[in-house]
């Protein structure tokens, strides 16, 4: 198993930065024991060319037969729990995943329906900067799930 976060545009030094390389240490020392491996980051710079363009740039960027989790404003609501059932799945049957973040006008509507998850954070939407850090933050809660810790303490 491979976990990519396949990410529009690329996050610079700062505060956002500094938070998903920590939640993506946590995340490796706690999944490390669980058979989850470091989360490999690929950041696609399209610069303003639009959602055809960043579409072709991900799609380019998923590893054939990964699962596909996109983050997207129609997504269905998980629960923190939920979401380590799934990334313990994926773990178990050895499938790559592919975590991909889109650019300012979402995701291209081909990669959007073959998605094998598509998740929302909720109805109002958000810079996916910060989308980029909840998401971080959401694979090192999962792994501590999978390990046993209650995850409203993680």
């Amino acid at each position: 198993m491979k976990l990519h976060l396949i990410a529009v545009g690329r996050l610079r030094k700062g505060p956002e930065l500094a938070m998903v390389e920590d939640y993506l240490d946590r995340f490796a020392k706690v999944g490390r024991g669980l058979g989850l491996p470091s989360v490999t980051v690929v950041e696609l710079d399209a610069r303003g060319a639009g959602m055809a363009a960043e579409g072709d740039l991900i799609t380019r960027a998923i590893p054939p037969g990964a699962a596909l989790v996109i983050f997207d404003e129609r997504g269905e609501q998980p629960t923190s729990p939920d979401f380590a059932a799934r990334l313990a799945a994926w773990r178990d049957s050895a499938r790559d995943v592919a975590i991909v973040i889109g650019g300012a006008d979402g995701i291209a509507p081909d990669i959007r329906d073959r998605a094998d998850l598509a998740i929302s954070f909720g109805r109002m939407v958000w810079p996916h900067v910060l989308v980029r850090v909840m998401v971080a933050e959401q694979l090192y809660r999962a792994a501590s799930i999978i390990a046993g810790a209650p995850y409203h303490r993680v």
